[in-house]
């Protein structure tokens, strides 16, 4: 199964750790070899999520990433970490896990949108971790991804492999039941990975979503159903390639009246550029008054300097490199208001909240009035 240079990389002093890791896999899903790999992006980064067993175990880590790998978001703004309420032990190891990763040739962005900073191409090969990344690559990019562990994507990042089998293989990435969609997106994600646990749902949808919309399904569906990839009609790369399915369901994102926020909270996945702006558009020069946080990457914020700088000036707190989910920073709230279905699915099995939806609008409507 595998070839010389493969074989080197399990005789290697710096790589055989990991590569015994990629084989272990290989064997366990019956992939019939190993193929390289154009990126990876690797989950687990928050403290509050590894502990100082998963600490360790990344001290331990030998060699160096020999692909551009991306790093997903940690329990805190690096910088703003006192104003979110994170405390100074926290604070340390967190900054010691970043530092490991850094050491090991990771670039630290710190976000789950990894796509923002490098475009997968058609058909390449990848090892994401971040669930909601994989759907996005598989489903809009037509790039080709299992959806990984922290683990297997670190061992792929320092190997350059990862196993040859799932949505690696092209016949695996066939659609199974057509989803006619309607009402918000994130929504409809949200319920039919509930529904749909496990299939490829070949969504047609009543106009053509735009960009974050397909990015807020494609978080939502991964979240409450293990989905790791759909076909969205006339957008994803390989809709035409199969045929469609037989089995029809429908599924409506309506939107149905939650708890009374005292946060809202809006980037689940990380804000785009044009979501920044489109939030600004809504506040519409009105005063936040009550706790509006903002989450993107630290790229994302730099390109977009201004609009950050003038949502804050009107009250909302624009936070880099941490999200609602992996901060414990929401804890301290009782009811949290978000658009993400990723949220809604994860805030209160992992913070024990309560959470209230609604769409970006209506998101701010809540946070201004």
């Amino acid at each position: 199964m595998l070839s010389r240079e493969e074989e080197l990389l399990l005789e290697n002093e710096e790589t055989k750790d990991c590569m015994k890791i990629i084989v272990a896999l290989a064997k366990v899903f019956n992939a019939e070899k190993l193929v390289k790999i154009s990126s990876a992006h690797i989950s687990g980064v928050s403290y509050d999520n590894i502990g100082d067993e998963g600490l360790e175990w990344l001290k331990s880590i030998k060699g160096k990433v020999v692909v551009p790998t991306t790093l997903n978001p940690a329990g805190m703004d690096l910088e703003r970490w006192k104003e979110m309420g994170i405390g100074e032990e926290f604070y340390k190891k967190q900054m010691e896990i970043i530092e490991v990763f850094k050491n090991l040739g990771v670039q630290i962005t710190l976000t789950c949108t990894p796509y923002y900073i490098q475009k997968p191409k058609f058909g390449e090969h990848l090892a994401w971790a971040e669930s909601s990344a994989v759907v996005y690559a598989n489903s809009v990019f037509g790039a080709r991804t299992n959806r990984e562990s922290g683990i297997s994507a670190l061992a792929s990042a320092i190997t350059g492999r990862t196993p040859y089998y799932g949505l690696h293989i092209k016949e695996n990435r066939a659609p199974t039941v057509v989803v006619k969609a309607k009402g918000d997106l994130s929504l409809v994600g949200y319920k039919a990975g509930l529904e749909l646990p496990g299939e490829i749902p070949y969504f047609i949808f009543e106009r053509k979503p735009s960009m974050d919309e397909l990015k807020l399904l494609s978080a939502s569906i991964a979240a409450s159903g293990n989905v790791a990839m759909f076909h969205a009609e006339g957008i994803t790369p390989e809709c035409k390639d199969f045929e469609k399915p037989e089995e029809v369901v429908e599924i409506d994102g309506k939107i149905e009246k939650g708890c009374e926020a005292e946060l809202v909270a809006i980037g689940c996945p990380h804000c785009s550029k044009e979501e920044l702006e489109e939030i600004l558009k809504l506040i519409a020069g009105r005063k936040v008054k009550k706790e509006l946080w903002i989450f993107t990457s630290r790229k994302v914020a730099e390109e977009s300097k201004e609009v950050v700088e003038k949502l804050e000036k009107l009250g909302a707190k624009v936070f880099r490199d941490t999200c609602m989910v992996v901060s414990p920073a929401t804890e301290k709230f009782n009811c949290v208001m978000v658009n993400s279905g990723k949220a809604l699915e994860y805030l209160p099995k992992k913070r024990k909240l309560e959470v209230s939806f609604g769409d970006l609008k209506a998101c701010v409507e809540n946070a201004v009035r």
